[in-house]
Order: C-alpha cells, then structure tokens, then sequence
C-alpha cells in the first residue's frame, strides 16, 4: 500500500466517529439510497416511515442519488463539521449497487475530501470489491454473525444470490464464504474493516469469540458486538436480548482478540449528526419538489425550476421481500410504494397494513380490514398483486385503483403496469 495512501485512510479513520471513540467531535451523515436487500435476517424488520424509532434499517424515506447530492450539499453546510458519508441502507448497498454507485459520484464531485463508507451483510462483496476501492470508498463494514453455516442457518430465513433463492446451511455457507473473500480482498489493498456481530442469546453468543479471531485472521481492523433488538413483527420479536453487563464482558472477553467498539449507537439509515446528537429529523422535510398528489396522477415540478410539471403513476406492490410481486392481495402486512415519472421507477416508502387473510375460512367477511387497506393505499393508481379475491378487485375499481396480477420481478411487473395505463390513457386522450 503507498505510503501516501496509508496516511490518507489513517486520517480519515482518525476523524470517523465509528470507527474511532474520540472522534465524537465529527459528524457523520447517513443516506439512505439502498432500499432492496438480498439477504432475509430473522432480526430485522425494515420499517422505512417510523420516524420515533432508532435502530438500523429504519428511515423516514427514500432518496435517489440526485436527491441525496442535494440533500448532503443542505447539510454539509449547516454542520461544519461533518466528514463522513455513509451507506448503510435501509437494505443492503451491494443489493442496490447503481443507486450506490451513483450517489458516491454525485457527492463526491461536490466534496472529493468526504469520506465515504458502507455497512453490508456481504453477500455481494466480492463481485463489487474492487468497484468500491476505484469509487473511494475507504472504510466498509460487514455484519457477520457467524462463522458456521449451521449457526448461519439459525440467524437468516433466506438468501437471494444471483437469481436464486438459498436457505439453511447451504445459504449460510455461501454467505459466510463471500463475507470472508470480501474482508480479506478489502483489508489486503488497504481498506479499514469493522465487523459487525449481533449477539442473539442461545444461538451466537456462546460462539462470539470464534468469530473474532476468524475476521482478525482476514484483517478486521475492529468488531463491534452489539445487542439484539427484539423487533416487532420480526421472527426474533419475542427473544431475550442481553443486558448492558452481559454485552460488556463479551466485548471484555473478545478484546485480547481484537480492538473492540464500545460506543455504537446501532443508528438509523437516516442518521445525521455526531453519535451522541442525531439532528436528522431537522432535514426530513427538505424536498421542496413535490407540489401536490391526487389520487388520479402526480405532479411534480421540474428540477431545473422552469415550472414544467409532468404526469407520473403510484404503485403499491405486495411482495414478501422486495423483489418480486409474489403475494396475495390479502395476505399482505406490507406494500411497496413505488412512483414511475418519465419511465424512471423510484421507490418511495413501505405501508404497514392489516392482513384479513389468514386461511381460506378467514378470507371473507373483514369489510372493516380491506376498507383499512384501501384506505392505506387510496393514492396509489395501481396495485401488483400474485393474486387477489373478487371482493378486493371490485373494491379497488370503484376507488379508481387498478388491479394487476402478475409474477415477476418488481421493476418488470412496474414497466408492464405503466406500458397498460399508458395506453388506456392515450386512448382517453383521443
């Protein structure tokens, strides 16, 4: 590694509220771009529009790349003293690596000193490696939370990986191989490596100190164990988390091992701030761009302030994932809102709604709970759904919303919804 380039990372780390306890004078700011994730973990439910909450995966919302240039500029000149830019979801970076991508080169046109880092569950860490190092990425974090794919299979539902769908073991090895390849590919040209461990009482705990020494091997510079937060509506929702004392001796335990991280304050994907302020409830309502929504269509106004105002459409999609429309309409408790101006797709939020199917002697008779859905989804102009009940698609009609089922990847089923509507629009034109 050049000598020159050693001093810059060991700067940069010196001034990296994360990764360095007496940096608390720095602030660091969170962008929240990467709303899929490719990996199903039985701790986590992303929550994009709590805003009370503060814990990773959680965001008040959705930026695209242009809109989290602009918002960094906003914030960069308020708070003088921020110096770091990071990735850290509400999903995975690697799992929306364009977005990613996209969002470090617009940024760093407008800072080239910023540093810039990822959190990822490294999946995809091998295939993007290299790119990250060419973008300027300098400082990567990868939860791993097991060095033993049985263990592996305990802590992840599922993995996606390249197209397929992987469970148990099997998931867990070819996670736990492409984490280890990543970690060591990054240490070995010169990136600093935090790595993220939950502790889950009665499945990792006891395993903890393994991990440590296995990443210190592959060139962490760090771990950062952390506490399991019982999510609701998470499949770990009703475990036991450890206390403060429990947390301490296992970082006391694993500290001869490795330098490890006392000041975490598992922060949200919105964060903005030093890690004892978090001010970014102050910039959620920046985006001066979006004049007015009516059920029918969206207006926006155009970026470059001539005032032009374009038609778009609001999907809600049922999916089980975030990747592909794959469920029914009444087994949803979550929809996907997506809005389409000028044939760009851009996710826009996640809808907590009441399921009112939870068998076949249960799928009738829940007026009050597809009104509740309906309602959710009232500004939406269509729905993607794998199925739906005739009682729901009548529903739907009368409220101007169209039906479309489908099985496909998000993004396809949206291009085949916007190419119908198009045309029903055109011929209403005429």
């Amino acid at each position: 590694m050049p000598i020159n380039f050693a001093r810059e990372i060991e700067k940069k780390t010196f001034q990296h509220p994360c990764y360095n306890c007496i940096a608390h004078k720095y602030a660091r700011m969170h962008i929240p771009v990467a709303p899929k994730c490719n990996v199903s973990c039985n701790f986590c439910n992303r929550k994009y529009d709590c805003v009370n909450e503060s814990r990773p995966g959680v965001t008040s919302g959705i930026l695209s790349p242009e809109e989290a240039r602009d918002k960094f500029k906003i914030v960069k000149n308020k708070i003088k003293n921020l110096t770091v830019v990071g990735i850290a979801g509400p999903g995975d970076p690697l799992a929306n690596f364009e977005e990613t991508k996209k969002s470090i080169e617009l940024i760093k046109e407008e800072c080239p000193d910023i540093t810039f880092c990822l959190s990822t569950n490294g999946l995809m860490l091998p295939a993007y490696a290299e790119e990250l190092i060419k973008l300027g990425v300098t400082h990567v974090t990868i939860t791993i939370n097991a060095v033993d794919p049985e263990i592996d299979a305990q802590i992840y539902k599922y993995i996606n990986y390249r197209g397929s769908t992987f469970v148990g073991p099997q998931a867990g090895k070819i996670l736990l191989d492409n984490q280890l390849t990543g970690l060591r590919y990054l240490t070995e040209k010169g990136i600093v490596c935090k790595v993220n461990i939950v502790m889950i009482k009665g499945i990792n705990d006891a395993h903890i100190p393994e991990i440590v020494k296995k990443v210190k091997e592959c060139g962490a510079y760090m771990t950062n164990i952390m506490p399991l937060i019982p999510v609701k509506g998470s499949v770990f929702e009703n475990r036991d988390t450890v206390d403060e004392s429990e947390l301490k001796s296992m970082r006391k335990k694993c500290e001869p091992y490795l330098k490890q991280m006392y000041h975490c304050r598992q922060c949200r994907a919105d964060a903005i701030g030093s890690l004892n302020e978090d001010v970014s409830a102050q910039f959620r309502n920046y985006k001066k761009n979006v004049i007015s929504i009516d059920k029918s269509e969206k207006i926006y106004k155009d970026d470059n302030k001539t005032g032009k105002v374009n038609r778009g459409y609001r999907f809600a999609v049922a999916s089980s994932s975030g990747d592909y429309v794959d469920e029914h309409f009444g087994h949803v408790s979550q929809f996907y809102i997506y809005d389409v101006l000028d044939e760009n797709i851009k996710f826009y939020e996640k809808r907590d709604v009441e399921r009112y199917c939870n068998g076949q002697q249960e799928c009738t008779g829940h007026d009050d709970r597809i009104s509740g859905i309906i309602k959710c989804i009232e500004d939406c102009n269509g729905v993607l759904v794998l199925r739906i009940g005739f009682e729901p698609v009548i529903r739907l009609h009368e409220k101007g919303i169209k039906v479309f089922q489908m099985y496909s990847t998000i993004e396809e089923g949206i291009e085949k919804a916007v190419k119908l509507m198009s045309q029903v629009d055109k011929s209403s034109d005429s």
